[in-house]
């Protein structure tokens, strides 16, 4: 791997995550977004606006981060696969469970206050439904949550992760010996949706498309002759304003209308990965070149593992007390990711300065 690929890796790992504050930062009353969720509120500058980055614009960033997750695996084959997955225990494994953690002990001290209480309960993270305050529920209550519906949702990406890595020598087998076979069934999996006991369509498709362009060397350092950045973009914004247009139009959950977003949604996100990948590179290079981004990208997994549940809470705070404001939807969805965003980088550099040993184990050795 030469060096600007190992760049373009850490620029596109960091800004797909700072990105993720936008897509967990919507305030729709559709609360959770999928490929096909229709919007049932009139269509407005801010709804449109909204529905178009958090389900639309910024969906490229999950394929993103599985390829370049796939590719460098990969690149690690001279090891032995039992002493990589010791280490991804370590850097993904331990890490799930100190934020699962953090995101329990978060949400419980938010509680003890009854203006963030509320704000608590307005968020409705809870991934069983059961929004009572964390007192009222039992330690084995916790426990579940803690180790297999955390209220930091954001960390099943890690968790799958290491599933993936631990059948790697599967993916590796299937995509060296039968590749049109095995991407079939990928494909397959991602339009169907797939999803079940921790693999999921999208991630497989895209994990595997990673180890299959590092066992093929295909030069993804450099943009293809036949790739065209105006067309590119052209396709990827015209196709998820369309599919953002019929989110608001359409009025029932038929299987016509789930089938026709779903494949608007497939087509924008293929699109949107190679718009994004190979028409940034002069943007790589000029941020690459910043100290300050440098610094910046260290904190990627700290902002990965902490802006939820401190996102949504933060949301429904601002909602308390902006919505006198005129537009105050727009400027919440805007201004409060940006807020957590830099609160997570701040928070790192100082837990880093002052217990880099803490740091490291909860980011599994990762910015240094």
């Amino acid at each position: 791997m030469n060096r600007f690929l190992s760049q373009k890796f850490r620029f596109y790992s960091f800004v797909c995550i700072a990105l993720l504050l936008f897509v967990h930062g919507y305030n729709l009353n559709e609360t959770y977004l999928q490929p096909f969720s229709l919007v049932r509120e009139r269509i407005t500058f801010t709804t449109f606006f909204e529905y178009l980055f958090a389900n639309g614009l910024l969906r490229f960033r999950l394929p993103v981060l599985f390829i370049i997750s796939g590719y460098i695996f990969a690149l690690q084959d001279s090891q032995p696969h039992l002493s990589r997955i010791k280490k991804r225990v370590k850097t993904l494994v331990v890490p799930f469970l100190i934020w699962s953690a953090a995101g329990l002990a978060m949400t419980w001290l938010w509680q003890q206050h009854p203006v963030t209480a509320k704000a608590v309960a307005e968020a409705q993270l809870d991934q069983l439904g059961d929004n009572r305050p964390y007192s009222e529920l039992s330690w084995g209550d916790l426990i579940y949550r803690w180790l297999r519906y955390p209220v930091s949702f954001q960390l099943w990406f890690i968790r799958t992760l290491f599933v993936y890595n631990v059948f790697y020598p599967v993916f590796r087998w299937a995509i060296v010996k039968y590749p049109v076979i095995w991407f079939s069934l990928m494909l397959l999996f991602w339009i169907t949706m797939f999803n079940g006991l921790f693999f999921e369509g999208q991630g497989m498709l895209f994990f595997s498309l990673g180890i299959w362009l590092c066992k093929t060397n295909y030069r993804i350092d450099k943009k293809p002759e036949w790739f065209s950045h105006y067309l590119s973009w052209l396709f990827f914004v015209g196709i998820s304003v369309i599919k953002t247009f019929m989110a608001f139009e359409f009025e029932l959950y038929s299987t016509v209308n789930i089938w026709v977003l779903a494949t608007l949604h497939i087509i924008s996100v293929a699109a949107g990965v190679l718009a994004i990948w190979f028409s940034c590179d002069r943007i790589v290079r000029w941020c690459m070149r910043r100290k300050w981004f440098v610094w910046a990208t260290a904190f990627a997994f700290l902002i990965y593992g902490l802006h939820v549940p401190l996102l949504p809470y933060m949301n429904r705070l601002a909602f308390m007390y902006m919505n006198h404001i005129p537009n105050y939807r727009l400027l919440v969805y805007l201004g409060v990711p940006i807020l957590v965003l830099f609160f997570c980088i701040g928070f790192g550099a100082a837990l880093r300065a002052a217990a880099p040993k803490v740091y490291r184990i909860a980011t599994g050795g990762r910015g240094f």
